[in-house]
């Protein structure tokens, strides 16, 4: 098969051919229709972190089935899917439920795994579902990584309808997926970026206002969601409300921060960890999407023009997911 390959991390993507990935007897392959970029892409080319090599990239990925395990039922060749990214082993699954990723054994696809941005990819059948109908291949390549991590974060922060929620540094996949999902569970939803137009686009996107990252916010939530980390981390703890809860999934602009403890006891805010999600989440946000949830879309390109892709997000300025549309079988 064809694919953007690593050999090196650190290191740089090149295009070139690798033998097909094997269908091992509870797996199936797909040929992706479509793709779409995580920052994943961008830190195993830095080594953070560093993948088994030769890595094919991808988290996200839609496309067509082309072939299915000796021990698969109800997936068929043919069938139209998108991949769920979360794989957890099935004794873990059975174990701790959508606790799975907390787990031994979990992987992400296009980082233990190889990933979609080529011709075939593996993964187990449970981590496929059929394709939404209704949404193009593009909105099904979008939405898997960046919405399952925003709808575990929003729900390990216990949100409730009515209540308040910031989500810092709108923009990118998943905090534009917690701002659909914000609303979707019933929220008031604010946003804030260094981006006029960003902000701008939150707020006719439902948001009921959004700040300026380097200026006072003038809200205080129940909920804050942090993807961010240093640049922004003392204005998110400060716009919580006493009691409220930090949800932080990531840290774009650096992984150490400072805790004021007490600030953190004296007004009993909560910080949470999350990452990615279990089985019943996904299927969830499935059925989410499939109820019509906005995802946005930036950028629609061919897949040969993967490094003007990965040049738009390094570059921050991408409002939702970049997407890479395949050659046709």
């Amino acid at each position: 098969m064809q694919a953007w390959i690593l050999d090196e991390s650190p290191g740089t993507y090149r295009f070139g051919d690798l033998e097909d990935p094997v269908v091992g007897p509870d797996d199936v392959r797909v040929r992706p229709v479509a793709s779409a970029l995580n920052h994943m892409d961008l830190w195993v080319t830095k080594g953070k972190p560093r993948p088994h090599l030769p890595h094919v990239p991808g988290c996200d990925v839609a496309g067509i089935v082309e072939a299915v395990g000796s021990d698969v039922t109800g997936v068929e060749v043919g069938q139209e899917v998108v991949v769920n990214p979360a794989v957890s082993p099935l004794e873990m699954v059975v174990a701790h439920g959508d606790d799975a990723p907390m787990h031994p054994g979990f992987e992400i696809v296009g980082e233990q795994r190889w990933g979609g941005h080529a011709d075939l990819v593996v993964v187990p059948a449970r981590n496929v579902v059929p394709r939404p109908a209704g949404r193009s291949w593009a909105e099904c390549a979008a939405f898997p990584l960046a919405h399952l991590t925003a709808y575990r974060m929003l729900r390990r922060a216990r949100l409730r309808a009515g209540e308040r929620v910031l989500v810092v540094g709108i923009g990118g996949g998943v905090s534009m997926a917690a701002l659909a999902l914000a609303r979707a569970m019933g929220a008031e939803v604010y946003a804030t970026s260094r981006d006029a137009a960003k902000r701008d686009r939150a707020v006719a996107l439902g948001a009921a206002g959004a700040f300026a990252s380097d200026e006072d916010w003038p809200v205080r939530c129940e909920v804050v969601v942090e993807s961010v980390g240093p640049a922004t981390w003392d204005r998110s703890v400060r716009a919580l409300r006493p009691g409220g809860r930090l949800v932080v999934c990531g840290g774009t602009s650096g992984p150490t921060v400072e805790v004021n403890l007490p600030r953190l006891f004296f007004k009993q805010y909560e910080i949470i960890g999350s990452t990615m999600g279990g089985y019943g989440e996904f299927a969830e946000v499935v059925r989410l999407v499939e109820q019509g949830l906005p995802i946005a879309v930036d950028q629609e390109l061919d897949r040969q023009e993967y490094p003007a892709a990965l040049e738009r997000l390094a570059s921050g300025d991408q409002l939702g997911k970049v997407v890479l549309h395949h050659p046709s079988a």
